[in-house]
């Protein structure tokens, strides 16, 4: 089984979002996106984040694909770092091919992950094409690190079977859509709300998150379908 992992705190997840994993999908032969909803990202201010719940619901809300799973298990590991995330993954799901999935402005910033030469050797990389930080994203401190074992875009199907480390950027998704800008504009909304005296409404969200346990038991002999 060939498995994208897409993480981010998606607050708010958005359609760009969606249309990145729709686009890995196709471009490289995956049988299922699993979205891992993190607690909070260690590199940024995590003050006002929606609480992980609700994010989850709303990343159901917005994907409905039978492809495509939100989970929120990395709360359940407890752990911080993506790197504690995919090597618990690799360890316990053995066949499983896994692929992770960032956008061109994460690979900007890739060197300041933990550990993120690890995170190299343990999986293949795809980077999805993003407008404005695609134009200079691979010439950054990771991306020039990393220069000599990236495929080219027209092998993007067989990322999976690569032997890590290795990675392809993927372009077509020109979305300007972004969490930040739209949490600016959930900000200003519930201000205004609050000074006009009115409590915006939040949708219930749907039964408890995957576990680690439901997601690690995944059948790697299965087609995914």
């Amino acid at each position: 089984m060939r498995i994208g992992l897409f993480g981010g705190t998606f607050d708010p997840p958005h359609r760009a979002h969606l249309a990145a994993t729709l686009l890995a999908l196709k471009r490289l032969h995956l049988d299922r996106v699993w979205w891992l909803v993190t607690p909070g990202n260690p590199l940024k201010d995590t003050r006002g984040l929606a609480p992980l719940a609700e994010r989850m619901a709303a990343a159901r809300t917005l994907t409905r694909h039978p492809r495509i799973e939100i989970t929120g298990f990395e709360a359940d590991l407890g752990v911080r770092y993506s790197y504690e995330t995919i090597a618990y993954l690799v360890a316990h799901c053995p066949g499983v091919r896994f692929v992770w999935i960032m956008g061109a402005d994460n690979l900007r910033s890739f060197h300041r992950w933990q550990k993120w030469r690890e995170i190299t050797r343990l999986v293949p990389i795809a980077v999805i094409d993003r407008l404005g930080p695609s134009l200079y994203s691979a010439s950054g401190i990771a991306g020039q690190a990393l220069a000599n074992v990236r495929i080219p875009e027209s092998a993007a199907a067989m990322i999976a079977d690569r032997r890590p480390p290795a990675w392809v950027f993927l372009h077509g998704l020109k979305s300007p859509l972004s969490s930040t800008a739209l949490r600016a504009v959930r900000g200003n909304s519930h201000k205004s709300a609050v000074e006009a005296d009115e409590t915006p409404s939040v949708a219930a969200p749907p039964s408890a998150p995957s576990t680690s346990g439901e997601l690690v038991r995944a059948d790697p002999t299965s087609s995914g379908a």
